[in-house]
């Protein structure tokens, strides 16, 4: 069965990781929603660097609709519309319920996940400028924070997301279809070869 992916944006959120995660996520074959966060329901916004991004509907609209993952990008200002949005938290809290995992990066996790306590024990990381933000018991200093026991990713910036992306895929179908994805986009480096059976030239 194909796994459905929601992608939610909103005015100012980070679009090197808005893009990178829709792309992998369709590479990958899933299906993928991207769905406008924006108070006023627009669908086309401006990302936190200028660029144009456009949604293919309002959150609202597939509110009652089952996700395998909810992946959340950063960028400031986007992120702090996720926590406003009352729909969307309800709606994280609700597939956390369900058991599915959830991804978030860069600012998401401190302004979403610790606002409102949506995973007060999970490990996590973040934007490293909102490392004050979440418990040091909690905060891990890497690029992407996998918590199997949560169904948590977590990752740390636009450079971080090509990997927090394959992370994702490698949680939702296994190393081997990860490896499909990655191989073709040469991103080698993100596949921990000792543990692909892969080698290094």
């Amino acid at each position: 069965m194909t796994k459905k992916i929601l992608v939610p944006i909103a005015p100012g959120t980070e679009e090197m990781e808005a893009i990178t995660i829709i792309d992998v996520m369709v590479r990958a074959g899933f299906d993928v929603t991207v769905a406008s966060a924006d108070f006023d329901g627009e669908l086309t916004m401006k990302a936190s660097r200028g660029v144009t991004l456009t949604a293919d509907c309002k959150l609202v609209d597939v509110a009652d609709e089952e996700f395998d993952v909810i992946a959340l990008p950063g960028g400031v200002g986007g992120a702090e519309i996720f926590r406003d949005s009352t729909l969307l938290v309800e709606m994280i809290r609700q597939h956390k319920y369900e058991s599915k995992w959830l991804a978030a990066i860069c600012a998401a996790p401190a302004l979403v996940l610790q606002t409102h306590q949506l995973y007060p024990q999970a490990l996590m990381t973040g934007h490293p400028s909102f490392k004050s933000h979440i418990p040091a018991d909690l905060w891990r200093d890497k690029r992407v924070t996998i918590d199997i026991n949560h169904k948590l990713i977590t990752s740390q910036g636009p450079g971080s997301a090509l990997e927090f992306a394959i992370e994702i895929i490698i949680a939702l179908c296994g190393k081997e279809k990860a490896w499909q994805v990655a191989e073709p986009m040469v991103t080698l480096p993100t596949l921990h070869y000792h543990k692909m059976g892969k080698q290094h030239d």
